[in-house]
C-alpha cells in the first residue's frame, strides 16, 4: 500500500525528525509513499522547500482550508505532531481525512502526539502502575475534566471512531538529542534547564526527587515509523488501535536529581556554572521566572513522572538504542546543542502560556 502522508508541526523538533528520518528511510514501503510536511510560516515553507521537500503551508485552525488540502492532495495517513494541547486542529484533521475517505474509497489513519504530563498524579492521573495495554483509555475518560491533554485525546479517539478513522496515541516521555529537523533541532525540557542554568550561573532543581521517564529523538522517531510501517503493510486495524492504541514512548527512567547532577557538571566543565552542585528552587514562582515556564505548569513540566509499563510499542518490535547510561556518557551533548543552536524554535511555551490562561 501506497500512501500520502501528511506530518503537521514538520517545522518543530519531533515533527522535522520524523520527516527527515522517513525520508532517509529504506524501509521499501515508506520510499513508496509521498510525504508532506504541513508548516505555518512562510519562512518554514521556504527553508523547508529548499531542502526538497513537499511542504502544505496550512493554517491547521481553518477546518474549511484544512478538509480543502487534504482531499486535493489525497492525504490518507496523518501523523499530528503540532499541539497535544488544542484539540481544534487535529478536529479539522479528523474532519479532512473524513471527506478524503468519503472521496477515494481508501481507509484514512490519524496518528496523534500527546504528552507524559497527561498521565502523572501531579495533574490528576491516579496512583499506581497501568500498563499501555490496560484500561488507559477508560481511565483517561474518567478524569479527562481535570487536565486538558486528556481531555484532547479523549476527544480525538472518540472522534476518529465516530468518523470511522483508525487512530492511534504516541505519547513521547522526556525527549533528549538533537533533532534531525531543517527549522528546530533543540527538544524543549533540557534545553530550557540547560539556558537557566546558564543565567543564574547554578543549575536548580525541585525540593522532592523524582524518577522520569526519557527517550532519545532517533528512538522516538522510529516508533512513529513502526506504526506508519504497520499501516502502509496493511496491518494498521490489526495492531492496538483507537481506544486500545496508546503507544508510550518510554525507553528508560532516571532519578531527576541524578540527571541534573550529571548536567550540572558537564556545565562546570564548560565554565557555564560555578558548582556541580545543585540547589534547590525557592519557591514554584522563581522556578517559573528563571525558566520562562508558566507557574501553574512548571512542576509538572520538569518533575512529573508517570508509572505506565510500556507493552504496545515493545510488541512493535520497538527497540530503543538508547538507555540511561548512553544517555549520562552523552549528556554534555545537551549542553553542546544549546550552545551551538541557542534557542528552541518551538511554540509548547507559548502554547502552556495560552492554556495557563484559560
Amino acid at each position: 500500500m501506497s500512501s500520502n502522508i501528511l506530518i503537521t508541526g514538520a517545522a518543530g523538533y519531533v515533527g522535522g525528525s520524523i520527516i527527515a528520518d522517513f525520508l532517509s528511510s529504506s524501509s521499501p514501503v515508506l520510499k513508496r509513499s509521498r510525504i508532506t510536511a504541513a508548516v505555518r510560516s512562510d519562512e518554514q515553507a521556504k527553508l523547508l522547500s529548499e531542502s526538497g521537500i513537499n511542504v502544505l503551508q496550512l493554517d491547521l485552525t481553518d477546518e474549511k482550508a484544512v478538509v480543502e488540502s487534504l482531499v486535493k492532495h489525497n492525504i490518507n495517513i496523518v501523523i499530528h505532531t503540532a499541539s497535544s494541547l488544542d484539540p481544534t486542529l487535529a478536529l479539522n484533521l479528523l474532519a479532512g481525512l473524513a471527506e478524503q475517505q468519503k472521496a477515494s474509497g481508501s481507509k484514512a489513519y490519524f496518528i496523534h502526539t500527546s504528552g507524559l504530563s497527561a498521565f502523572c498524579p501531579k495533574t490528576g492521573w491516579p496512583q499506581g502502575v497501568m500498563k499501555d495495554s490496560g484500561p488507559i483509555f477508560e481511565t483517561e475518560k474518567q478524569f479527562a475534566d481535570s487536565f486538558s491533554l486528556r481531555k484532547t485525546d479523549v476527544t480525538i479517539t472518540e472522534t476518529a471512531k465516530a468518523l470511522g478513522i483508525t487512530s492511534f496515541i504516541v505519547v513521547p516521555s522526556t525527549v533528549y538529542g538533537k533533532g534531525k529537523g531543517q527549522w528546530n533541532q533543540l527538544s524543549v525540557i533540557f534545553p530550557i534547564a540547560v539556558q537557566a542554568s546558564i543565567k543564574q550561573k547554578s543549575v536548580s532543581k525541585f525540593p522532592e526527587d523524582r524518577n522520569i521517564a526519557g527517550v532519545h529523538i532517533s528512538d522516538l522517531t522510529e516508533l512513529y515509523g513502526l506504526i506508519v510501517k504497520k499501516i502502509l503493510q496493511g496491518s494498521g486495524d490489526t495492531i492496538p488501535n483507537g481506544t486500545h492504541g496508546h503507544y508510550f514512548a518510554i525507553a528508560h527512567e532516571m532519578a531527576w536529581w541524578e540527571t541534573l547532577g550529571r548536567l550540572a557538571a558537564a556545565m562546570e566543565a564548560r565554565g557555564l556554572v560555578a558548582s556541580s552542585e545543585t540547589q534547590v528552587w525557592t519557591s514554584d514562582e522563581a522556578a517559573a521566572e528563571a525558566t520562562g515556564v508558566p507557574e501553574v505548569f512548571v512542576e509538572i513540566f520538569f518533575n512529573s513522572s508517570a508509572n505506565i509499563i510500556v507493552d504496545n510499542a515493545f510488541k512493535l518490535g520497538w527497540k530503543p538504542t538508547w538507555d540511561k547510561a548512553r544517555f549520562f556518557e552523552n549528556i554534555d551533548d545537551e549542553v553542546v546543542s544549546v550552545l551551538e543552536l541557542g534557542k528552541a524554535k518551538s511554540s509548547l511555551i507559548d502554547s502552556l502560556f495560552l492554556a495557563a490562561k484559560n
